[in-house]
């Protein structure tokens, strides 16, 4: 059975050139076709589509409010497909995320173009990935304030008596508006270092870590290899390479072969603090598709972190929080208020010293 795709962007030529991407995958089959945010509303409640390809800048009622009404509505899985990565669109696409987009790709290249067939068969992909998603209506923002239940901290002993000195957190599907919310309660004053995999398509990972600086107390930034890891700053893995921590508590990048078929991999990340911190380290892995992180999150575990999974009911996608669960890697189960709440209780104990290998 076909993918049923309604394609929402406001160029007829990009319009036509999207439909031709799309339905030369036989799985895929474009149903509609919208102008602009209005259309999408109209066309989303009548044919019901399986997944949603959705431009940003659209005259009249825009991409991100496109989004915010359908999942208020009519949910289904939204793929922003962005023309450009300029602050300005980034912005705008990273609300939509906020509003229940699922995920976010560049428009394919053109054809002719040497990277055409790669741009076009990540747009097909994620779509198809996309598709598998369950989506469920979001209320209207007057109504926020409802938070799904999560296993809660009885008290600060639950997180152990050591200090921390660092903090990896992973993320995939679902994750952007979860770390908005985790990092930008992490206080100014922070006493660790916080390291992020997000997956994310290439070229957006720039814009996020903008994106967050305006929510957050501390900075974020995309690091250079050998940085030294400096407390209360916020590290992005950048595009296409593994990060770690290596001896001197510095950042090592790496372009080794992808690891549970990503590369930034969350346990490529996991795994190396593990080995260099140790029992003085949180791991978080958030909702997201597959399994990347679970099995380093049980060896930051073996080694005595503080190790916690998103819970379920607030994950878009429960996969990777589900299979470090079944593989017992997870001290905690924790809503994402639940989490910052916890990062923000453990950071606040004094500091025991320099940074391993300092």
């Amino acid at each position: 059975m076909s993918i049923r795709v309604l394609v929402v962007e406001d160029s007829e030529v990009v319009r036509e050139f999207l439909y031709h991407i799309l339905n030369s995958d036989p799985a895929i089959r474009v149903i509609g076709e919208a102008r602009n945010g209005a259309d999408a509303l109209q066309l989303a409640e009548i044919l019901k589509p399986d997944v949603i390809t959705m431009d940003i800048s659209m005259p009249g009622m825009d991409g991100y409010e496109a989004t915010r009404r359908i999942m208020e509505t009519n949910p289904a899985p939204i793929v922003i497909v962005s023309v450009s990565v300029e602050p300005k669109q980034v912005a705008s696409t990273f609300r939509a995320l906020e509003a229940g987009a699922l995920a976010a790709v560049q428009k394919p290249m053109g054809i002719g173009h040497p990277d055409h067939e790669k741009s076009a068969n990540a747009l097909i992909q994620t779509v198809k990935l996309m598709s598998q998603v369950k989506v469920v209506k979001r209320w209207p923002m007057k109504h926020k304030g409802w938070a799904p239940p999560s296993a809660s901290l009885a008290d600060e002993k639950d997180l152990g008596s050591k200090d921390i000195g660092l903090i990896a957190i992973g993320a995939s599907t679902g994750g952007p508006p979860v770390l908005q919310t985790i990092l930008s309660a992490l206080p100014k004053d922070l006493r660790a270092p916080v390291l992020v995999v997000q997956h994310i398509s290439p070229g957006f990972i720039s814009g996020f870590a903008e994106s967050l600086t305006n929510y957050c107390k501390i900075p974020v930034r995309i690091p250079s290899n050998d940085e030294i890891l400096q407390p209360a700053n916020v590290y992005l893995a950048p595009d296409g390479v593994h990060m770690g921590v290596g001896p001197g508590s510095r950042i090592v990048l790496s372009d080794s072969p992808p690891e549970n078929g990503v590369r930034p991999s969350v346990s490529h990340l996991f795994q190396s603090v593990a080995e260099a911190f140790g029992p003085r380290s949180v791991g978080v892995l958030l909702t997201g598709m597959g399994k990347d992180g679970a099995d380093a999150l049980k060896s930051m575990r073996e080694k005595g972190a503080v190790t916690i999974v998103q819970d379920e009911a607030s994950c878009v996608v429960f996969g990777m929080p589900a299979e470090a669960i079944r593989l017992g890697a997870a001290t905690h189960v924790l809503s994402p208020d639940g989490i910052a709440a916890a990062l923000a209780r453990i950071t606040r104990r004094r500091a025991a010293g320099p940074l391993p290998g300092a």
